[in-house]
């Protein structure tokens, strides 16, 4: 498997090492950076070809299976036999010559199912990638392994954990997304939506941050949890709490819309540990071949099984943000930065995430940064150009004074199917 930079350790302090980013070229800087989403949702999945399922306004279930297939589960110690169902998307041309995809579906898989995401890319000349597996997912971890699968290249590109990269831009691409359940159980896991998000993001150090869009001096009251009191917690899935950013603030976010595990949900968690839905979100977000939680759509169908629409998708500038925080709904981000570039956070990271959930009245971001000493230090102002930079770029000088991926401008969108999202 490729190493993915960006999700290898929530807060991984580095060295302080001072660069000046304006001796980078000015051309390093592009205005353009193209990225579009788009989703199949409820009866919107009729567009696409069924095999062995029906299209309901709750989503896509099984009916006749298509077929059965027989599934070992190494590290569970099973062997069993599926019948399974699959939609196909249509093709979809997203408007311009992709480098990146990251898809992203809203489910429920109850006991004894589970399901898988594919994508396939093809290029402007009409030349189809292989079938890519996205993700095999479901809840729960009785049934399968939630896991990604590495190892997975052609000519036209190749997997890095949960994105597709091109080495040939695609101009166009399909979902492929297939049930299954147990034979003998007439349970069905429940498709509400698959989507995926494109990109073409240029190579940029630095990035503008963008003019106000209303709501300066807006702050959500988002709950705030803290990853590093879980320091050491289960560490068997990704490591324990200091790695577990990412499933931290996608708790935040869940609960601020009113919604939780419940306590017979919560009854495997030690009840001396404080902030219990923590460790279970890291449990049932994790990713066994990645071995973390920083899967992003991982997160996001984690968030939706509590009946919440979710997503990943790539924003232009915190204006985008501001319009999200002014619709009442916050935004996570993904950012990596040395601790000399983002002022009052005192760590250096590859790779972490946080809840952006307002803005001072003069612009500056505040985020709940999980990666604080107590739930009560998680709320954070960082200075709005800084914070841009870090969110935006696609290219950082590391700690060892090499050149290192960035995110892009990576967020979470996570809101109740009843919230209007605002137009960008």
């Amino acid at each position: 498997m490729r190493a993915h930079p960006l999700r290898l350790v929530s807060a991984t302090v580095g060295a302080a090492l001072v660069l000046s980013l304006s001796a980078v070229p000015a051309t390093a800087t592009p205005t353009t950076a193209p990225a579009n989403y788009h989703e199949w949702r409820g009866t919107d999945l009729g567009q696409g070809h069924a095999e062995g399922l029906r299209t309901t306004p709750r989503g896509l279930v099984i009916t006749r299976p298509a077929g059965a297939v027989e599934h070992t589960e190494p590290d569970l110690g099973t062997t069993r036999t599926y019948e399974y169902g699959r939609w196909t998307s249509p093709l979809y041309h997203q408007g311009f010559d992709a480098t990146q995809l990251v898809a992203s579906w809203n489910a429920q898989t109850p006991e004894r199912t589970w399901l898988q995401v594919e994508m396939q890319g093809t290029t402007g000349t009409g030349t189809k990638s292989q079938w890519y597996t996205m993700g095999r997912w479901a809840l729960k971890d009785t049934d399968i392994v939630r896991t990604t699968v590495p190892d997975q290249e052609d000519a036209v590109g190749y997997i890095d954990v949960d994105t597709f990269v091109a080495t040939q831009p695609i101009a166009a691409y399909q979902l492929r997304v297939t049930l299954y359940r147990e034979r003998g159980s007439h349970t069905t896991p429940t498709v509400r939506m698959a989507g995926a998000m494109t990109s073409n993001i240029p190579d940029r150090y630095t990035a503008p941050a963008g003019p106000s869009a209303g709501a300066w001096g807006t702050e959500l009251p988002v709950p705030r949890y803290s990853q590093n009191i879980h320091k050491g917690q289960y560490p068997q899935y990704g490591g324990g709490g200091e790695a577990w950013c990412s499933p931290t603030s996608t708790e935040m976010v869940v609960e601020y819309w009113g919604k939780k595990p419940s306590d017979r949900d919560l009854s495997w968690v030690d009840p001396a540990i404080a902030d219990r839905t923590v460790p279970h979100a890291a449990r049932y977000i994790y990713d066994h071949d990645y071995d973390g939680t920083g899967n992003w759509p991982f997160n996001t169908a984690y968030a939706a099984s509590f009946g919440l629409n979710g997503h990943i998708t790539r924003l232009s500038s915190l204006t985008d943000i501001e319009k999200f925080i002014k619709a009442g709904i916050p935004v996570i981000t993904s950012q990596s930065f040395l601790s000399s570039e983002l002022d009052g956070a005192n760590y250096g990271t590859n790779g972490h995430i946080m809840v952006v959930v307002g803005f001072t009245a003069n612009g500056d971001v505040i985020a709940n940064d999980p990666a604080s000493s107590s739930d009560q230090a998680v709320r954070n102002v960082y200075k709005r150009d800084q914070f841009a930079t870090i969110w935006l770029r696609t290219k950082r000088i590391n700690a060892s004074g090499g050149i290192s991926g960035g995110p892009g401008g990576v967020a979470y969108i996570i809101a109740p199917p009843w919230k209007k999202l605002p137009r960008l």
